[in-house]
């Protein structure tokens, strides 16, 4: 049997839990430095177009039913990110947990020198604080969420919005840093 490059370079590496009928579409990636496949988890019939990764050093990414990663959007964890059920995240969407790089420039020039040398550090600091979407969430095209974040249930988060506090359920917020511009109308929620 002949295996091409890319399916052999999979062969034996940890990738993702997929629920039935969860896919992986063209554009998706999986980087699952942990080497662990229960780190990140997908619910049923999700549809993953992004990049899902999970540090060397922790990280777990799970995923709800029915839900949509877009593409180019990138999900970054180093502690938890936990993604609730029916939750649409558009193209280009950020969401970490983490700084991803120590703020002091000599530690951070250290963890570079790392992953070149000898990939990413398994003892690391980088400020993690868990990311949590309730059930219903919506965001946005080019919304980053930051780390420590919790966007409620139903919520709709504006493109190009910058999410550093916590949006309440039902609300639609926007702009950078993130406002709350309505509540949803009972008809709308």
């Amino acid at each position: 049997m002949n295996i091409d490059y890319w399916t052999q370079r999979l062969i034996g590496r940890a990738t993702c839990s997929l629920a039935p009928g969860a896919r992986l579409l063209r554009t998706a990636r999986i980087r699952n430095i942990r080497g662990n496949s229960a780190c990140i988890r997908i619910g049923a019939k999700s549809l993953i177009a992004g990049e899902l990764l999970v540090f060397r050093h922790g990280g777990v990414i799970e995923i709800g039913e029915w839900c949509y990663v877009g593409e180019n959007s990138r999900i970054w964890s180093a502690a938890s990110i936990r993604i609730g059920r029916r939750v649409l995240i558009s193209h280009g969407v950020n969401i970490m947990d983490s700084l991803t790089h120590p703020l002091n420039a000599h530690k951070r020039h250290e963890q570079f020198r790392s992953i070149v040398d000898r990939g990413h550090p398994a003892n690391i600091d980088l400020d993690e604080k868990p990311v949590t979407i309730g059930d219903d969430a919506w965001i946005g095209t080019g919304a980053v969420i930051l780390r420590g974040v919790h966007v409620g249930k139903g919520a709709v988060i504006g493109a190009g919005a910058v999410v550093s506090n916590d949006v309440p359920n039902f609300c639609v917020a926007a702009g950078n840093p993130t406002q709350v511009i309505r509540e949803l109308s009972d008809d709308e929620r």
